[in-house]
């Protein structure tokens, strides 16, 4: 019986992995005839032995939502004519045994891009850059952060051809710190946030002062400054003109006081290994709440008392998600939106912007969607 060889391999898309691939594949072939032609010279082999190349298909199948990595399977056939394992012997080892070490090293080779990339992509220079989301009345909104959260006006841009304005909102230069950008459509006043967008977080020096503040402002508090349960950091929740909310925490002086953003996922341990593999994020704790059903993972780029962080909930039970039309993005800081795309295929993310750069300008992105649907711009800005 003729034996048939399976080699699995993993990462192939770009054309590079299959030039790498086709070549593998040529190379494997005059493996085949040097040992054709040194098996009908060896003293070893039976004077009755006869034999023919194996015969190789090669087949890459599409991208599989369902699985996290391209898959391209060569099917190496053996021939009507192919070396019987019972003769097939070279300086003492089976012909089988030397196509199996054969299977061994190539996917090996051809699986190193893979690590290489997902290598990358923890040491990639990242940080959180922006979230994007839409509100009803952009002054409105603008006067509420500044005056009540202490935020500053960066700056405002209107784009009348295409129908809106954004504004950017933050506590120091965008090249430096997290930020918001408001956009503001013409003529939509009102936004469905949905429930799957969580809170953003905002460090106070005192939470009931700023409570204070906010409800002479005119703001809505939904939860009293205090504890947080099973410890001692003071907390309050606070909800802005659009219906976004904020949670303030009590913490001392920080660089970064826009420290947080809070989505709700189907699948935590999914969302945590695509925020690893895919964006480089290190979990930096997780935390399950019994008495609330949830269990909470914070994801980020360096220690929350410093960086702005990704906070993942899982509700129990709950894995899917109302997005709304209001919460946008989150933008992302990267060297190479490219290398970047490619981490976010193989880890099952959905890319909806190919990367390249945008119109009239240096500065490129990329646009995907992560397993639970959320979207994230990576972006790559010019070198200065």
């Amino acid at each position: 019986m003729h034996d048939a060889w399976w080699i699995e391999l993993f990462g192939l898309g770009s054309r590079e992995e299959e030039n790498k691939a086709t070549s593998f594949i040529s190379n494997l072939q005059h493996c085949q005839m040097a040992m054709a032609m040194a098996m009908a010279s060896s003293s070893m082999l039976s004077t009755t032995c006869s034999f023919s190349f194996p015969s190789i298909t090669m087949c890459i199948s599409s991208y599989n939502p369902n699985r996290s990595r391209r898959l391209a399977l060569f099917h190496l056939l053996s021939g009507p004519f192919a070396i019987p394992q019972s003769q097939s012997l070279l300086f003492g080892v089976k012909g089988s045994e030397l196509f199996r070490v054969g299977e061994a090293n190539a996917a090996e080779n051809l699986i190193q891009p893979e690590q290489n990339l997902f290598e990358w992509v923890k040491n990639d220079n990242r940080r959180f850059l922006h979230v994007v989301y839409r509100v009803g009345d952009l002054d409105k909104t603008i006067k509420f952060y500044t005056e009540c959260l202490g935020m500053n006006l960066l700056r405002k841009r209107d784009i009348p051809e295409e129908r809106y304005t954004n504004a950017f909102l933050g506590y120091g230069p965008e090249d430096s710190n997290f930020t918001v950008e408001l956009t503001y459509n013409y003529g939509v006043d009102k936004y469905d946030i949905g429930n799957g967008f969580g809170h953003l977080g905002v460090v106070v020096e005192d939470a009931a002062k700023a409570v204070d503040l906010i409800k002479a402002k005119g703001g809505k508090v939904i939860k009293e400054p205090g504890p947080v349960k099973g410890g001692s950091t003071v907390t309050s929740f606070i909800q802005d003109p659009d219906g976004y909310e904020f949670e303030l925490l009590e913490r001392g002086l920080t660089s970064e006081p826009l420290c947080q953003v809070s989505l709700r996922v189907g699948d935590l341990d999914r969302a945590i290994v695509f925020y690893q593999k895919a964006l480089g994020m290190q979990l930096l704790h997780r935390k399950d709440n019994p008495e609330h059903k949830n269990t909470v993972a914070t994801m980020g780029y360096g220690p929350e008392d410093k960086n702005t962080v990704l906070e993942l909930t899982y509700n129990y039970g709950i894995t899917n998600y109302d997005k709304g039309n209001g919460y946008g993005q989150i933008a992302i800081g990267t060297n190479d939106v490219y290398k970047s795309a490619e981490a976010i295929k193989l880890c099952g993310g959905k890319i909806i912007r190919e990367p390249g750069p945008l119109p009239g300008i240096n500065t490129k992105i990329a646009v995907c969607l992560d397993p639970d649907g959320w979207k994230l711009v990576c972006i790559t800005f010019p070198s200065i």
